[in-house]
């Protein structure tokens, strides 16, 4: 692994509480008093957790952590925390302990666990380590049945203040009721068997008011609703790992009615659970459902009396949770078929009669369908005959269902009446004002959707005044107009806070991004009054030293919107999106370190997302996709992107040191992809050949020519980061090599009858009936054409025909842009950029899209797109400065550096670029007159400039030189 530091002097022994050694979504808290000496001054605690953590001192909110590492490299924390601690008084450190219990795109199941350690300059041992005098309790204002977030993430939150003395953290407080924590193991101990620290500055956390109230309503919610977790309750081992899991089941309950009505069932889902349901033993049939948005209702006649629901939730599962509601007019009951069971989990399990597990996108075999029992048990018409198949029935483990499913509550509801939002509702958005009376409506809650006027990315915090047990619901979304909401089928962003007697606030502990958040106050006795709502933003520490302007104002606001959006997908890591993953994709962050570089100029994130990479060769030594994640899963674009990146940030950073460290890795993933090499010499792969969301054949086996197009490119540049670091010989073996796959590629995916480069060749050796512009773009790219094919390939980049499917991503914008650029057509990449990125501007956006509305994905238009801050979009930041500003660093470190303006059509353009070390370059050039610019660079002393006129302009050039 990595060669990172390691802090030899731990005496602390990790902890944790009596009972599971991995609970499902516990959050434990852990508490030790202690008297501070006089000269605390320089105190420092030192951390981690599995697998988050909140740290107290005295009450105060110190920090969160760990930021997401590997288990066999987890990362600890550093403190300075003197200034909090009482000299000679009885002080409290308090940490809350979340722990997740199942694998997630950002963790890899361990076990519970608390390591901290107390030190004092000067003092022989710490002052304080964590061991079997420590103090622990499960949080019982949490409820742990709360659902998954996404299959990406942890658990939503509910919290009941009534249950839960929000003082537990500071040193006033009663722990007698606590118990004393139990010793689990020395440092080194399994699973985390390596520390590191964390390498990167802590995170900000900075007050974010809202811009406006935006709505005001009276609703009525759905009677009854509950989230059930399908994949870990058929296949309960799926916890230790994030794959994809197939399985074949049912889930069943009993409706009582006291008279007839018409009954709603609803499946508030996105559809990636193909749920059947059968009443009585009647399967209902496709007409018998109304699609409404992505959820589908069927409303049935059902007399007096007991029914039995089976729903048939065969399908494929990657964690996300399965939503369900039902609607009636009448009063009804929902209990368990299982005798006995009436009062608990109103639903008992049958099966699974198979399941499969999908690694690396390749299922171990085909689901079987086919067992005898799981067919019989269609023709069930009631409790008793269910009981029948008693050997396949289950009941549910109450962590796996959730009765309060905030996420259905909010987008299902049974009416809604829109109200004038009163002048001091504002005060709602406003600190310090006057608090917002939220008004109660007779058999109503009441919703308010707030704005916080742009995207952002945090902990919702909030003080009110309020009587006991009114609940306060939030659900987080990015995109409304006109009163419409896009609702995130994929994403239950929400949460619970249920209020004790008075005045109280909350602060979150679940990071969430939104814009819109939709406030929900049920069964309020008064009405309440909100004193105050923020979100505390929270990203890597930044300062906004690039900049750009120019004589088009629209390209201005596309790059605000473009550096705000990678602000934003800049935590721990760089992540794809601050909702629905918040995820290291790999491949993102080639493109977001670019922009990154011209952005902020931040260093020690891009460094920390390359070196977390090789961490996965566990799983694979292809390399994942994203890490550290429990899914096991391969993008080869994404590892080619990343051996580019290592290259482009040693280009920017100049540290040969890294690049000593990554080669190793470099060379042990690419040996492996040459390996895989067919008889004509080309890269042959199955598993998930992404490159883009438009519809050009990119099949999952297969020859895919973009992937092979890449693995020249990565070749080339692992070449070239081997003779860096003094291997030579190996270096010249992937220039060889990369040789050999471009002569393959032009000699077998060049269709010479459509003139151009086919998608692919599919597994059975036909030729892919698409072309594509993605094609091309690559081709040209990694300089796989030569002579005539060249030349054609770039009259396409200039001129895409028609017939070739089109860029479907502003990801793949990104290398279109790179190609225009490369072949001198700024005008083109400018034009484009309006259209795209101002559309996007056009219709509302403050950060970048996932993709675009005309890539197909889909059917509504309303739907502009999936996630409304995607971070692989925000290249026009790269592009804008690299090219327009014309600002390239020529040497490593960028010692010297070239100014290359293009004017475009653009009367001027200013703008700073930050250095990798220290300082910014700070560029201006205006038209003077026909064929005339006029540059006015500033910049450090040390940094040598090579200024290059515009083709056809004369060029006047004023430095200012900052420093000696």
């Amino acid at each position: 692994m990595m060669d990172m530091s390691i802090r030899p002097d731990w005496e602390a022994s990790w902890i944790w509480g009596s009972g599971t050694e991995s609970p499902r979504n516990e959050w434990r808290c852990f508490r030790r008093c202690f008297v501070a000496p006089t000269n605390a001054e320089q105190a420092v605690v030192r951390l981690t957790a599995d697998s988050r953590y909140v740290l107290f001192v005295n009450g105060a909110r110190v920090g969160r952590g760990p930021v997401r590492s590997w288990p066999f490299e987890l990362a600890y924390d550093e403190y300075a925390i003197g200034h909090l601690l009482r000299p000679g008084a009885e002080n409290v450190i308090a940490v809350l302990v979340i722990h997740y219990g199942v694998s997630t795109f950002q963790y890899l199941r361990g076990r519970g666990g608390l390591l901290l350690q107390l030190d004092i300059p000067g003092f022989s041992g710490p002052l304080l380590a964590t061991d079997d005098s420590w103090l622990t309790a499960v949080h019982r204002g949490h409820d742990p049945r709360t659902s998954r977030i996404s299959c990406q993430l942890g658990f939503t939150e509910s919290v009941d203040a009534r249950a839960w003395d929000s003082g537990w953290n500071g040193p006033r407080y009663d722990d007698s009721g606590w118990e004393p924590a139990t010793v689990i193991g020395a440092v080194g101990m399994k699973p985390w068997t390596r520390l590191v620290e964390r390498g990167i500055p802590h995170l900000t956390e900075e007050p974010v008011y809202p811009a406006r109230v935006e709505q005001l309503a009276s609703v009525q919610p759905i009677p009854w609703n509950a989230v059930i977790d399908l994949r870990n309750l058929l296949v309960p081992e799926s916890a230790d790992h994030a794959n994809n899991v197939e399985f074949s089941g049912y889930v069943a309950t009993v409706v009582r009615l006291d008279e007839a009505a018409v009954f709603t069932i609803g499946i508030v889902d996105d559809g990636r659970i193909p749920c059947r349901v059968s009443i009585d033993g009647r399967w209902l049939e496709g007409g018998d459902y109304a699609e409404i948005e992505s959820r589908r209702h069927a409303a049935v006649e059902l007399q007096a009396g007991e029914h039995l629901l089976l729903l048939d939730v065969t399908g494929r599962s990657h964690g996300h949770g399965f939503h369900l509601g039902f609607d009636c007019d009448v009063s009804f009951d929902v209990y368990s078929p299982v005798p006995g069971q009436a009062g608990s989990v109103p639903f008992c399990a049958a099966g699974p009669f198979d399941h499969v597990e999908i690694i690396d996108h390749r299922p171990v075999r085909s689901l079987d369908r086919s067992h005898p029992d799981y067919l019989r048990m269609q023709d069930v018409s009631s409790a008793d005959e269910l009981m029948h198949f008693s050997a396949w029935i289950r009941t549910v483990d109450p962590q796996l269902v959730h009765p309060d499913d905030v996420f259905a509550l909010s987008v299902w509801k049974k009416a809604e009446t829109r109200h004038s939002v009163p002048a001091a509702m504002q005060h709602a958005v406003i600190a310090g004002a006057d608090p917002a009376v939220i008004p109660v409506y007779a058999g109503r809650d009441t919703e308010l959707v707030i704005d916080f006027g742009r995207e952002l990315s945090g902990y919702i915090a909030f003080e009110l005044d309020a009587a006991e047990g009114t609940i306060v619901d939030g659900y987080g979304l990015e995109y409304m107009k006109n009163g419409w909401m896009q609702h995130t089928y994929q994403l239950d962003n929400t949460f619970r806070y249920v209020c004790r007697e008075g005045r109280q606030s909350y602060e979150s502990y679940v990071r969430r991004g939104l814009r819109y958040l939709v406030l929900t106050i049920r069964g309020a006795a008064r009405p309440v009054k909100l004193y105050e709502l923020k979100l505390l933003q929270s990203n890597y520490p930044v300062a906004d030293t690039g900049r750009f302007r120019s004589s088009d104002p629209l390209l201005s606001d596309i790059w605000k919107i473009s550096r705000d959006t990678t602000r934003i997908c800049m935590e721990d890591t760089f992540v794809d999106c601050p909702a629905y993953e918040q995820a290291y994709w790999v491949g993102d962050a080639r493109n977001e370190a670019l922009v990154n570089y011209y952005a902020f100029g931040a260093r020690e994130i891009v460094e920390r997302c390359l070196k977390l990479v090789p961490g996965s060769s566990f799983q694979t030594p292809l390399y994942a996709d994203q890490v550290p994640s429990g899914w096991s899963s391969v993008i080869p674009n994404w590892t080619f992107f990343w051996v580019g990146a290592c290259l482009e940030y040693y280009r920017y950073d100049g540290n040969s040191a890294f690049v000593a460290d990554i080669w190793p890795h470099v060379k042990l993933t690419l040996d492996k992809y040459l390996s895989l090499l067919n008889d004509n010499g080309l890269f042959e792969n199955e598993g998930w050949n992404l490159l883009d969301w438009a519809p050009f054949e990119q099949p999952e086996a297969g020859i895919v020519t973009p992937q092979n197009m890449f693995l020249v490119k990565a070749l080339r540049d692992a070449a070239e980061l081997g003779a860096i670091a003094g291997f030579g010989d190996e270096a010249d073996l992937f220039v060889r090599e990369a040789g050999k796959l471009r002569k393959a590629i032009d000699d077998h995916l060049w269709d010479s009858e459509r003139a151009a480069y086919v998608d692919c060749i599919h597994a059975d050796g036909q030729l892919s009936a698409t072309i594509s512009m993605q094609t091309q773009i690559v081709a040209s790219l990694c300089g796989i054409a030569e002579g005539e094919r060249n030349r054609l390939v770039e009259r396409y980049i200039a001129s895409p025909p028609p017939a070739f499917v089109q860029v479907g991503s502003p990801f793949m914008s990104f290398f279109y842009y790179e190609a225009l650029a490369a072949i001198g057509r700024f005008d083109l990449l400018l034009a484009d950029m309006r259209r795209n990125y101002g559309f996007m501007i056009a219709s509302g956006a403050t950060s970048c899209w996932e993709m675009y509305p005309w890539s197909g994905f889909s059917d509504d238009p309303r739907i502009l797109t999936r996630s409304h801050c995607h971070a692989w979009s925000a290249g026009p930041v790269y592009f804008l400065g690299a090219h327009i500003l014309g600002v390239q660093g020529l040497t490593p470190g960028w010692t010297k550096v070239r100014i290359a303006p293009q004017p475009c059509g653009l009367e001027w353009a200013e703008g700073s670029v930050p250095l990798p070390h220290e300082g910014r370059i700070d560029v201006a050039w205006r038209l003077t007159g026909e064929g005339e610019l006029e540059l006015r660079v500033e910049a450090p002393a040390h940094v040598e400039l090579a200024t290059v006129a515009p083709e056809g302009y004369g060029m006047k050039v004023e430095r200012v030189t900052v420093g000696d």
